[in-house]
């Protein structure tokens, strides 16, 4: 396998070479199952029901500017940082669109 590319301003140019055995041997890493997940915590529950709320917060609204979306989010999470972590999710979330404003983004809710 021959990776070629650069990291910043370094140029890159890698060949790892592995026997069949060894091959095989990755392979069996890749085909092990996942843990199963942790049990679900007091705070990751909080985490749900904010990320519950926030989703709420716009489907009531049907579409909100990206700043006014924030301090509701802000409100509803306690502090900043969880506030823009909310935005974030909100971001990439299936059920919102985000489209270029005139000033800031604007979200919309797509359910």
């Amino acid at each position: 396998m021959r990776i070629r590319g650069q990291i910043g301003d370094w140029p890159v140019d890698l060949t790892i070479e592995l026997e069949p055995s060894e091959w095989a041997q990755l392979g069996r890493q890749i085909e092990k199952p996942l843990p199963e997940p942790v049990a679900t915590t007091a705070s990751s529950r909080q985490d749900d029901g904010q990320w519950n709320a926030a989703l709420e917060v716009l489907r009531l609204a049907g579409q909100m500017s990206g700043p006014e979306l924030l301090d509701r989010l802000e409100a509803l999470a306690g502090s900043t940082a969880a506030g823009k972590r909310l935005l974030v999710r909100l971001r990439h979330s299936s059920k919102v669109k985000v489209e270029s404003g005139v000033d800031a983004p604007v979200y919309h809710w797509v359910g």
